[in-house]
Formats: structure tokens, C-alpha cells, sequence
């Protein structure tokens, strides 16, 4: 579904409906809570059974937001919290407010007067668009520990806390979460998850993929299976994407270009001071007389 051109990611029509849309539009569904499954038991490395979905703060929705981002809050059959984004667009604070969500649902889903054993355990599943921060992995998996500063141990639960809380270690009690930077995948699926991640970069599901969920998703995403009204709404989804994307890339070409213009203008003033002849100044920064003079 998507095609790189020399300005952003362009978006063109597969045989399936695209990951985000489906979470909007189709996978809120309980009938086809099976393909959302199929990828959290992929991801997670353990069976996921979706018991409903739920309402979060973090769902509202501005019109930016409309088509740059879509989230999803499940429940799972053991009362964990999943939280799913997909994020289309580069947010330089994207770390922040993935802390920022796992935050407002510890303490949006505890009662008040619960005992903080009742605090409830988060996935915070980030699927995203952009490149966000500097690493060459495609997948990224982060929870807390606590390490010994003079011995490197790490602190662990005792067999009672173990027992109580049916966990084995510290970290399974705090949030965990998980970044898939799906833009960078460009190479044939391998595993079960590079599958889904094929899907999700690219709107294709290859004929030999068997990860969980993609039989359904095959079943359910095809475009086919959508009314004139349902695709029309979907190719103006797909436009407005590319055009978030095209303005987003033409803001940061404009800041490029107006921050080399004025490391241009503190060079011309430097080599005025200097009085070095316009000409020279001119072969230096590729400026004509004219311009020099009126800096």
C-alpha cells in the first residue's frame, strides 16, 4: 500500500484495507476481535484472548488527529490493559506520551480506596510510521528493572510477592511496551511477526503468511468487502495521510532551507568584518553581490 516518492511515504490501494482504518472502522468489532488477537499473541509471545474493549481519555480525537493517529484500548482474559497506537506523522515527544498514556490508565482504572495490588498491568503497543529515535532494529521492547548500582543484580520479587501477584519477576508489574517502526522493514518476512509487520508497512498479505490473525485479516480486510460509501470514506483517508505527510515534509524543506539562509547571512557578516572583497564572499556562499550587500 505504500510507495516512497521524493517527498514522503505515498499511499496506493492493495488488496487490503490498511491496518489504522481497520482499527477505526472494523476491528472494534467483537467479530473480528480474532485478526487483533492473531497480531497481540505474535507480539507478545503468548495467547491473547480480547474479553472487550474500552473508552480512555486518550481517544479523543482533533481533526489533526482524525487521520494522523488511532488508538485502541482492550482488556484481556487475565484483566491486562492493552493500549494500541498507530501513529502516521513524526512527534518529536512521541516517548513522553506513550509514558503519558500508561500513566493516565494505572490510575483511570483503579478504584478509589483500591489497594495498590490492584493496580492493573499495561501493554503499550506503538505502531509507527515514522522514524522515531535512532536504533537499527525494527522492533523495540521496553520495561522496568531495578539493578544493583554496586553489585548489577537485579531485584526480584520474594517467592510470597511471587505467589500473590502470580508473576516471577518485578518488571511484569509495571508497563511494557513495545515500538514497531514499520517503515523501516523492507526485506521478505521471516517469522510470524515480520509478517504482520509486511501487512502494516506495505497493505499486502503475503500467500504463504501463517502468523496468527492474518487468515482472518485475509477473511475480513479485503477491500472488497466494503460498500462504494465505506471505500470512498477509505481513499479519502489514504489522501489525507499522504497530504499530512507532504505538509509535514514541506514545513521541515522550508526549515532546512531557511536555516542554511542564515548560516549564510552570519558567514557574510563574519567575512565582511574580515573585509574580504564581495567577490570572494560571493564564489564562498554562492550569493550574488546584490544579495551580499543587502545583508
Amino acid at each position: 500500500m505504500k510507495k516512497g516518492n521524493g517527498k514522503g511515504d505515498e499511499l496506493m490501494a492493495s488488496n487490503y484495507i490498511r491496518f489504522d482504518w481497520a482499527m477505526k472502522r472494523l476491528l472494534r468489532n467483537k467479530a473480528n476481535f480474532a485478526v487483533l488477537e492473531g497480531f497481540l499473541t505474535t507480539l507478545l509471545n503468548e495467547k491473547i484472548v480480547i474479553q472487550k474493549l474500552l473508552e480512555s481519555e486518550s481517544n479523543q480525537e482533533d481533526e489533526f488527529d482524525k487521520y494522523n493517529r488511532v488508538d485502541m484500548l482492550a482488556e484481556n482474559s487475565k484483566g491486562e490493559l492493552i493500549l494500541i497506537e498507530v501513529q502516521n506523522n513524526n512527534e518529536y515527544a512521541y516517548f513522553q506520551r506513550m509514558l503519558f498514556g500508561t500513566s493516565k490508565l494505572v490510575t483511570e482504572y483503579i478504584n478509589r480506596g483500591e489497594g495498590y495490588d490492584k493496580v492493573r498491568k499495561v501493554y503499550s503497543v506503538n505502531i509507527v510510521y515514522f522514524s522515531l529515535g535512532s536504533g537499527k532494529d525494527i522492533v523495540y521492547h521496553g520495561k522496568t528493572e531495578f539493578r544493583g548500582i554496586h553489585q548489577g543484580d537485579v531485584l526480584e520479587l520474594t517467592p510470597f510477592q511471587k505467589q500473590t501477584f502470580k508473576v516471577d519477576s518485578v518488571s511484569q508489574l509495571y508497563p511494557e511496551y513495545y515500538i514497531l517502526k514499520v517503515n523501516d522493514f523492507n526485506q521478505v518476512a521471516r517469522s510470524p511477526l515480520e509478517e504482520w509487520i509486511y501487512y502494516m508497512n506495505t497493505g499486502d498479505i503475503p500467500d504463504g503468511a501463517t502468523a496468527p490473525g492474518l487468515d482472518e485479516a485475509r477473511q475480513r480486510l479485503k477491500l472488497d468487502k466494503m460498500t462504494k460509501e465505506e471505500l470512498n470514506a477509505y481513499y479519502r483517508h489514504l489522501d489525507n495521510i499522504v497530504i499530512l505527510r507532504d505538509n509535514i515534509y514541506t514545513e521541515r524543506a522550508e526549515g532546512r532551507a531557511e536555516g542554511r539562509m542564515e548560516e549564510k547571512r552570519e558567514m557574510v557578516h563574519n567575512m565582511k568584518s574580515l573585509n574580504i572583497p564581495l567577490d570572494t564572499i560571493s564564489q564562498v556562499t554562492g550569493l550574488s553581490i546584490e544579495e551580499i550587500k543587502s545583508l
